[in-house]
């Protein structure tokens, strides 16, 4: 057994979570910086926008590369990229908070390949859903879809530990339902926009990734669909 004084004073994160939370990091603080006069030229307050324009998820460029066909590289890496890009160091700051908290229950329960799986497909499934329900949207940005997508890992966790208890399930639900209240708080006090299109989106995503990739998730489905048979 080991001693107290020998355990660490809280638990490490996974190092796949500690990647992306120092991406999200490192950039916001460039920007921020930039923003402050403290790195740049006279040029580098406008940083955070060009990167917006050149980064973020834009509904235009979606709908111009489905009306005509052509996928480039550079707008489709939006679909992923736009997630690193925040408005603010606030905003930043709230979805890096989250990122931590999720992140490290979904890699220690799943592990860090399939969390960082659930992180970008989230994020994609979050833009693809805003670009398809919000066609005069504007630009998509900031990480909250996937770390959404996390929330609905977590969910899954609950869902399953529940029903393993046998009790009601729907109490697994209980965050996303606080967290999208507060939302529609803050858009009835503030204004809001359209983004939590791709909030729930990734929330949804997260989830249903989550019967596949939960351990032993895939052998479960198969199992469930000879029984069908």
């Amino acid at each position: 057994m080991s001693s107290p004084e020998a355990e660490a004073p809280v638990n490490p994160l996974p190092p796949a979570v500690v990647i992306l939370f120092l991406a999200i990091v490192a950039i916001e603080a460039w920007f921020s910086l930039a923003e402050q006069g403290l790195i740049g030229d006279a040029f580098a307050v406008g940083w955070r926008i060009e990167a917006l324009r050149d980064y973020g998820f834009s509904v235009q460029v979606f709908d111009w590369m489905r009306e005509t066909g052509r996928w480039p590289p550079e707008h489709l890496m939006r679909f992923f990229t736009y997630s690193f890009i925040h408005g603010s160091l606030t905003h930043a700051a709230f979805a890096g908070v989250i990122l931590l908290a999720m992140g490290k229950m979904v890699a220690e329960s799943f592990g860090q390949m399939r969390m960082l799986a659930i992180f970008l497909v989230s994020g994609a499934g979050g833009a693809l859903a805003y670009a398809m329900l919000a066609p005069d949207g504007t630009l998509l940005f900031g990480a909250f879809p996937n770390v959404y997508g996390l929330i609905g890992g977590f969910t899954y966790i609950l869902w399953t530990n529940l029903r393993d208890l046998g009790q009601n399930q729907s109490r697994a639900f209980v965050l996303i339902g606080f967290l999208m209240g507060i939302q529609l708080v803050f858009a009835l006090l503030f204004g809001g926009d359209n983004s939590w299109i791709g909030d729930v989106a990734g929330f949804v995503t997260g989830f249903a990734l989550s019967f596949v990739l939960a351990p032993g998730g895939w052998a479960a489905i198969l199992r469930r669909l000879r029984q069908q048979d």
